[in-house]
């Protein structure tokens, strides 16, 4: 898969007060391919596996989540968290596949008193 089709999309509030708990949602565009599937382009073999089997997010230096993704995760997968709004600051979101590409998306959390 090229990767300019990954598409990491995130939505996070406008505004949060301080010691507020906000939800993240995420969604990737990826196919997920499980290496399961017959090739038709090559009889007797399957494609490949080429999934993104991990996801971590980091607000203001501080890891708020990570995960370790399998074949079974669907395509273009969906992930939500909570998180608590400390200060203002970005929230990097990364993404790696089974290639060892990475797909990152930032966004800035702004946190009002």
């Amino acid at each position: 898969m090229a990767t300019k089709d990954i598409k990491p999309r995130v939505r996070v509030p406008k505004k949060i007060k301080k010691g507020e708990v906000f939800l993240v949602k995420t969604l990737v565009t990826h196919r997920m391919e499980n290496g399961q599937r017959p090739n038709k382009d090559k009889p007797g073999e399957k494609h490949p596996r080429e999934i993104i089997n991990k996801f971590s997010a980091v607000y203001n230096d501080v890891e708020v989540i990570r995960a370790d993704w399998h074949p079974g995760v669907s395509a273009n997968p969906y992930t939500s968290f909570f998180a608590v709004a400390d200060k203002s600051g970005p929230m990097v979101l990364t993404w790696t596949d089974d290639n060892g590409a990475t797909f990152t998306k930032t966004v800035k959390i702004n946190v009002t008193a």
